[in-house]
Formats: structure tokens, sequence, C-alpha cells
């Protein structure tokens, strides 16, 4: 839940309701992931964990992006602003390790790639239980290679970034609960369902299906504690919003939204590259959320989105529980 809903208030209420919450560390300097673990301690008490996006070496092509940003040069005019330089960076990487095993959360999961296995090793000789998020039976069988605690099988259904390894990939189809089949057909170690968890009925089908926990973003961001911005909190339960879809245009990466003007005019155009295009996109998405426009920003929702509720977190945890 990067870009802004997840918080320590957040992480925190989940945890203390018997949950495990979690911070995204993603977007954010290693300052500020201190910073939110620390708030995090504040409040509770209660074990918690860490999201750190895994960087790849960059992927896009040069000629692409320049095409891609005369493109969005049209929606940056609209809200007088500029498209932003299609710059490569690491999200801080070796700094967000380093406060993360000084800090020991009790967990800390991996999206996008499987770490090294000497960063595995790292954390769990600082007493931290490591999940690598997959996608795929294949990226399960290398991530369980690492020595990784347990996996997060996410799948298609879920919103925001695919934890696909190798992005440019096709996105894998297979619905959640054939994939968890599947993976815990190839792999021994404990797994977790991620992807359309909104409702006890969702957990119930993961956790008689073989998972051991379930993972839900979606469900959470309508909570009061969370971060979600004020455009996306309401195209959550406005009418005009009826599907989701997955797509690259706003980061480069694949992702799943609720379909707006923006994935219709720019989705068939843009190019795979992150974070590239995630950079090139920022002040755009910025400048519509601020003047409230849902058709220019990334409203990333899983495909149960209109199944989710408003509430505290607690009483969203207890409506995710069978």
């Amino acid at each position: 839940m990067a870009g802004g809903p997840s918080t320590p208030e957040l992480a925190a209420a989940v945890s203390a309701g018997g949950g495990l919450g979690f911070l995204a560390a993603g977007y954010k300097s290693a300052a500020q992931v201190e910073s939110e673990i620390s708030r995090t301690r504040d409040l509770t008490s209660a074990p918690f964990g860490v999201n750190l996006f895994v960087p790849q070496a960059s992927f896009a092509d040069p000629a692409q992006l320049h095409d891609y940003a005369a493109e969005l040069a049209v929606d940056a005019q609209r809200y007088s602003v500029e498209v932003g330089p299609p710059k490569f960076d690491d999200d801080d990487w070796d700094n967000k390790l380093e406060v993360v095993q000084r800090l020991a959360p009790d967990v800390v999961s991996f999206a996008f790639d499987a770490p090294k296995a000497a960063v595995v090793r790292r954390m769990q000789e600082s007493g931290i239980s490591v999940i690598i998020t997959v996608t795929t039976v294949a990226e399960a069988v290398a991530a369980a290679e690492t020595g990784a605690d347990a996996l997060c099988v996410q799948g298609p259904e879920a919103g925001g970034h695919r934890g696909t390894f190798q992005a440019t990939a096709p996105v894998n189809e297979t619905p959640l609960v054939p994939l968890l089949q599947q993976v815990l057909n190839a792999v021994g170690l404990p797994v977790i369902a991620a992807g359309g968890i909104v409702t006890a009925a969702d957990t119930e089908q993961a956790l008689a299906t073989g998972a051991v926990a379930v993972q839900a973003g979606t469900a959470f961001l309508r909570a009061v504690e969370a971060g979600t911005r004020p455009v996306h909190r309401s195209a959550l339960s406005s009418p005009e919003f009826t599907t989701t879809q997955v797509t690259r245009a706003f980061t480069g990466r694949y992702a799943r939204g609720l379909s707006n003007a923006f994935m219709k005019d720019h989705d068939a155009s843009a190019p795979a590259g992150y974070p590239e295009v995630h950079h090139m996109t920022t002040p755009i998405r910025t400048a519509a959320a601020q003047v409230g426009d849902a058709h220019g920003v990334n409203l990333w929702a899983g495909t149960g989105y209109a199944r989710t509720i408003e509430g505290s977190a607690m009483d969203i945890l207890r409506s995710l529980t069978p």
C-alpha cells in the first residue's frame, strides 16, 4: 500500500486488533521509514511488518520514454505542471535494508523480486521473519531457494502493483485459489494468500485451500486510519467507476486500479519502464489529486473493491475474520 494509504496508525491498529499490520516502505527515504517504524512502536507493542520493493536493473527503452513524455505533455499542460524526468533509482535500497535490520520489525516482506539469499539471512539473523511475494510457481520456487520463511502468493485479483519478478512478462491470469494450489504443490513453505480478499468468505476460502493466512490491501483503503487520498477514497464507492483493469500507464509496471480516463488514453502506448514512468507521471497524478480529478490519478484497487466497507481498521479486520 505504498504511495499514501499505508500509515503507522493503520499498521498499529491492525496489529493491535490481532492482525499483522504492515508499513509500506516504497517511495520513502530510509529516514522516513525509520520514523514510521518508531511511530508504530509508539502506538502499539504488537508485532508488525515492513514491505520493501526489491530494485531491478532498468528495463526501459529511452526512445519509448521520449515518445511517452511527448504524449503525457498534453495531460501535464491541463494541470499546469511539467512531465517529470524519467529517472532511475533503487528506492534507497541499501539504506532501507540497514534501517530494517537495525530496528528489527517482526517481519519484512519483499516485492518485485526475490532478494539475494544473503539479504534474507541478514534479516533472519536479526530476528526478522522474511516473506517474499510471488505471482507464479517459478517465482515461488526461486523465492523458496533464498531461504525465506514464507511466501505471499499474489493472485491477479490484487490491486496495485503486481509482484511479478519479470516486469515485462505478461500478467499471470491464474486465479488466486488454483494458483495457491499450484504453489503449495511446488514448495514446502507456509503460504499467505493475497488478491481479492475483502470479506470473511474470501478469507475462509483461502484458508480452506491451504493458506496459513491472508493478506488484504484494498479492503483497508477506506479505513479511517488509512492515508488514502480523498479523491481515491471517494472513487472506491462512486457509481462512476464500475471495473478495474491492469495497466502500466502510471508507473511503467503492471498494476491494477479502477478504470479511468488516464488508462483509456495511455494504456495502449505506455512503455515498460519502472521507476522511470512512475517519476514521469508523478507531477500529473499529484496535481490531479489536488484538484480532485479521479481521471488523472492512479486509483489502485483489487477486483473486490465494490465489496469493501468504510470504518475503523478494527471494523474491517472483523469483517475479514470468519
